[in-house]
């Protein structure tokens, strides 16, 4: 079978990159895959971070791919489905994660081959951070296509508000394998210089409001001295609110700031010097940091938002809090070190792991196809 991706490929950088190329990897051992990727994936002016691209320290798998797609030039958008149209694949896949791509990708899955089906695998329906035209940008965007594959149940949920007939199949996000292997803990805390003997809380990954960062800093004032908070990823905006709350918290002390891009090559120090991985979302639909604490054995506190709760609680990879609420957190952090879960979860979390493989997606992916 011969499968066309479009989305971001190397040398684009972040989680929606590494996915795909895991994926592309995966369905080419059986079938024909293209990769088509953007020629320009986001201007500079509406970028929030330093850089789209990867650097000498990222791990990244290198994807053979054909820049096309400008998501801001119209005339790139028959350009590329003129291309992808001329390849004749049976299955196109793509990436929706926000509205942005709504137009572009949109106007390609609309213009290529009928005998081309057209999945999309949707990371969001509804964005976190919402804006007036986003549901007539995603409305245009999943009338376009032939069936979907949503990460978790939540996000099916949404897709059916606005497409009740819509078909579609859950797959929880697989478990990212390119990191690389855990270094000891003592090594790990000794690189990045960390307080030894503490029980360590990791926040990991883009910060950006609806994570909830601000609801982390305030539950950790509210435990003892035992615990070290460690802050380690890029600020999608400011980071100034966060750093005025870090001055003023009497635990400021115990607060490890890496407020940057991690490079892949960093990203085993943070999960080997960590105890525990703490996702305070205000909202969520599932989240790629899971992924990678799964893969380094890492058990979860999450807030009950999105599909959080059945990616955590139903494995029993981790520790839900009804509600991205300070003194929640900061209880449901005291009763996993109090209770002595770790060895427990870690149980779990190596059955989830051959569960969430990359293969196991890409099987049911194309079983979901052959029903279309």
């Amino acid at each position: 079978m011969k499968i066309a991706i479009l989305s971001c490929f190397y040398p684009y950088r972040g989680g929606i990159a590494q996915f795909n190329a895991n994926l592309h990897q995966e369905l080419g051992i059986s079938h024909t895959v293209k990769a088509f990727n953007y020629k320009r994936q986001y201007p500079k002016l509406l970028f929030p971070g330093k850089t789209q691209y990867v650097t000498e320290q990222d791990n990244a798998l290198v994807i053979e791919s054909t820049p096309v797609l400008d998501t801001i030039n119209p005339f790139s958008y028959i350009k590329t489905a003129k291309e992808i149209r001329e390849w004749e694949p049976d299955l196109l896949l793509m990436r929706y994660w926000i509205p942005f791509f709504a137009p572009s990708q949109g106007y390609v899955a609309r213009h290529i081959s009928k005998k081309t089906k057209v999945i999309s695998i949707m990371d969001n329906v509804i964005p976190h951070e919402q804006r007036f035209f986003d549901k007539p940008f995603t409305k245009y965007y999943i009338d376009s296509n032939d069936a979907f594959v949503v990460l978790s149940d939540s996000v099916g949920k949404d897709l059916k508000q606005l497409r009740p007939n819509a078909k579609v199949i859950t797959i929880p996000h697989p478990v990212y394998n390119h990191f690389g292997q855990k270094t000891t803990r003592q090594e790990a805390i000794e690189k990045l210089n960390l307080l030894p003997g503490k029980k360590n809380l990791l926040f990991f990954g883009l910060i950006r409001d609806y994570k909830g960062l601000d609801i982390l800093i305030d539950a950790f004032s509210l435990l003892d001295d035992s615990y070290q908070l460690i802050i380690a990823g890029e600020p999608y905006g400011s980071f100034e609110g966060y750093q005025k709350q870090i001055a003023t918290s009497k635990a400021v002390s115990r607060i490890k700031l890496f407020t940057k891009y991690i490079d892949d090559s960093q990203v085993p120090l943070f999960f080997s010097a960590a105890d525990l991985t703490v996702l305070p979302y205000k909202t969520a639909t599932q989240s790629g940091i899971s992924a990678i604490s799964y893969h380094f054995e890492v058990p979860l506190l999450t807030t009950n938002v999105g599909g959080l709760k059945e990616a955590v609680e139903i494995p029993g990879t981790g520790i839900v809090v009804d509600k991205p609420e300070s003194a929640l957190v900061a209880n449901g952090i005291e009763n996993f070190f109090e209770k002595e879960n770790k060895e427990f979860f870690i149980k779990n979390i190596m059955r989830q792991k051959e569960e969430l493989s990359w293969t196991k997606f890409s099987s049911k992916l194309i079983d979901f196809y052959k029903t279309l």
